[in-house]
């Protein structure tokens, strides 16, 4: 994930979870995300979110299986945690996650509440010991084109989709910028909200419009800073 990554400690940072703001149980369905899995609790094990160093938890997100013959068609999905290292993994906290799908070859998409979300370019073959799919190795193919940034040896996810609508747009209708002054107050720029709130795009926990680590800039950047009323667009069908 873009929004925290430390390129010095090449790891992500854990703010919300040092704070106690990532939430034991999953955040996608309170938004209308419906799942394709096994059903039962989607909910954090018992101290999963107080493990610390390389595998503490820096928030939640979706992995989707999709039908090798129609990457629009949702197999199965399910929600997981990300490790500050990039890992993703299950409830337990460290083992990978388990799919309530047969084995063969899927399209293998991740998504974040406020990152755009990536896919692989190919299906890929999915069974117990399978070969891990390492998003975070820009040699990695994916769907579409320029679907991650790069920062250094590390490809990350896009941040600064604080709307949940699948685009990074700075300016005009739907951008992103303006959730994030309406959280903090149109009219009071220069304060700062803390929360596990999708506007924080650098998932420090806190929101900020203006100042140092604001949550507006990253989405300037992203779109391109002399280039403001560009967008970018997830790429995944």
């Amino acid at each position: 994930l873009q929004g925290p990554w430390n390129a010095t400690a090449q790891l992500m940072n854990d703010g919300m979870r040092m704070q106690g703001l990532v939430p034991t149980h999953e955040p996608y369905s309170t938004n209308g995300y419906t799942y394709l899995d096994e059903g039962g609790s989607h909910t954090a094990g018992a101290g999963v979110l107080t493990i610390t160093g390389a595998n503490a938890i820096v928030d939640w997100a979706i992995l989707e299986l999709r039908d090798p013959t129609d990457a629009t068609r949702i197999v199965c999905s399910r929600p997981v945690l990300v490790q500050r290292d990039g890992d993703v993994v299950d409830y337990d906290g460290g083992q990978a996650p388990r799919m309530a799908a047969p084995t063969g070859n899927y399209f293998v998409a991740i998504k974040h509440r406020n990152h755009l979300g990536v896919m692989s370019a190919a299906p890929v073959a999915i069974a117990n010991s399978m070969n891990t799919l390492d998003f975070s190795a820009p040699s990695t193919l994916t769907w579409g084109s320029d679907a991650r940034t790069l920062s250094g040896t590390k490809a990350l996810l896009w941040s600064g989709d604080a709307n949940g609508n699948s685009t990074v747009k700075y300016t005009g209708s739907g951008n992103d910028r303006d959730p994030i002054l309406q959280v903090i107050g149109g009219t009071t720029p220069n304060n700062t909200v803390p929360g596990y709130l999708r506007e924080d795009c650098t998932l420090d926990g806190v929101v900020r419009y203006s100042g140092s680590g604001n949550d507006r800039d990253p989405i300037l950047s992203n779109v391109g800073s002399t280039t403001p009323n560009n967008s970018r667009t997830q790429q995944i069908p």
